[in-house]
C-alpha cells in the first residue's frame, strides 16, 4: 500500500485479504486501469446524473464484424476515454474478430496476470460473432510513465 492511501474499489470486484470488505486499489496506474474497465463496461444512459457516462459497446454485440462496425467501436472507445479519463493516453486500439486469435486463447497482460479468452467465448460457433478489443494505453505522471493494455471481448 502506498503510504496507507487507497484510491478506490478494484473492478472487477475482488475480496480483500487485509480486513476490508472489497479489495481497494493502492496505486494510481491500478486505479486508472480500473476506471477504464468500468467506463468500457458501463452502458450509456445507465447512470442517473451522468447519462453520457459509459460506452455503447453492448449495442455492437450482434452486429456484423465488418470495417464500419469495427471503426465505430474504436471511435466509441476513443470518445468516451477522451471525455472521462483525460489523463489516459491511448496509444492504439485493435479491434479484430475473435476467430483470428490463436487457438490457445491465452493472453498474458503486461503486469503478468494470465487471462483465458475461452472463459468468455464458449465454443467455436460463437467466435464468428465476437470481437476482441485490445486497448494499449500509457499514463504519464510528473516524472514517470507506465504502459499497459486491456483486452475485452464484445
Amino acid at each position: 500500500m502506498a503510504d496507507g492511501k487507497t484510491y478506490g474499489i478494484t473492478f472487477p470486484f475482488k475480496d480483500s485479504f487485509d480486513g476490508k470488505y472489497l479489495d481497494l486499489t493502492d496505486y494510481t496506474p491500478e486505479e486508472i486501469r480500473t476506471d477504464l474497465i468500468h467506463l468500457l463496461l458501463t452502458r450509456k444512459g445507465s447512470r442517473y446524473f451522468l447519462p453520457d457516462f459509459g460506452t455503447r459497446l453492448y449495442e455492437y454485440i450482434f452486429e456484423p464484424l465488418d470495417g464500419p462496425t469495427l471503426s465505430d467501436v474504436e471511435a466509441e472507445i476513443r470518445d468516451s476515454v477522451e471525455k472521462y479519463i483525460p489523463n489516459l493516453q491511448i496509444n492504439g486500439i485493435s479491434v479484430v474478430p475473435a476467430s483470428t486469435e490463436e487457438e490457445d486463447g491465452t493472453v498474458v497482460t503486461a503486469n503478468g496476470a494470465v487471462l483465458r479468452q475461452g472463459d468468455r467465448i464458449s465454443d467455436q460457433s460463437t467466435k464468428d460473432y465476437t470481437a476482441k478489443v485490445r486497448i494499449d494505453y500509457s499514463i504519464t505522471d510528473d516524472a514517470f510513465s507506465s504502459k499497459d493494455f486491456v483486452i475485452i471481448n464484445i
